[in-house]
């Protein structure tokens, strides 16, 4: 009998026929119709991933009143008490995500995870909620706090505006009782899952 406590084991994404080539330029047709199914079986790990990462939150705080998770669990919890609709309390939930990843540039990291599956509006929002949130302290640390200015007659710029201003800026409240992820887990699922 084997021993195989140490042995490798194969994820459902690393499971089933592989292609065989080192490069695209030497693929075939018949190896691409092993590898697009499995772009549904990765998609459907997408959901695990991101309630991962937004896990990974909880443990750094930044400095702010309240670690990075609270923080944004209290923006989808005031969106989602504010009678916004699931999309848009998805978006507050994952607008922040890309903080403990790429803090200089953590909108796109968020925009990019929710754009295929949100309106144009909403990933804009995501897509531009740093600068419009500089608004509020961008001048204390020598940057421009009116560079949401250059977006002012965008068709979303009152849209994303209001989401700092009632969601996102105020969610530092470090007596604020917001929902749990567990809550959020199966919004998350609705849009992720394929």
């Amino acid at each position: 009998m084997t021993d195989t406590t140490d042995a490798p084991t194969e994820t459902s994404a690393e499971a089933g026929p592989r292609a065989e080539f080192k490069s695209f330029e030497e693929s075939t047709k018949e190896q691409w119709d092993l590898i697009i199914p499995q772009l549904a079986v990765t998609q459907s790990m997408v959901a695990d991933r991101v309630i991962g990462l937004l896990r990974d939150l909880e443990s750094d705080h930044g400095g702010f009143p309240v670690n990075r998770l609270e923080h944004s669990l209290q923006t989808a919890t005031r969106a989602e008490r504010d009678g916004q609709d699931n999309e848009y309390v998805f978006c507050a939930l994952i607008h922040d995500i890309g903080d403990t990843l790429s803090p200089y540039n953590h909108p796109d990291v968020a925009a990019a995870i929710v754009k295929p599956f949100v309106s144009p509006a909403n990933h804009w929002m995501v897509e531009h909620h740093g600068t419009f949130q500089g608004y509020y302290f961008w001048d204390y640390i020598g940057l421009d706090s009116q560079a949401r200015e250059e977006f002012r007659g965008h068709e979303y710029f009152d849209y994303t505006e209001e989401f700092c201003a009632k969601y996102d800026q105020t969610a530092f409240d470090a007596d604020y009782k917001s929902e749990p992820l567990e809550h959020y887990i199966p919004l998350i699922n609705e849009f992720l899952s394929v």
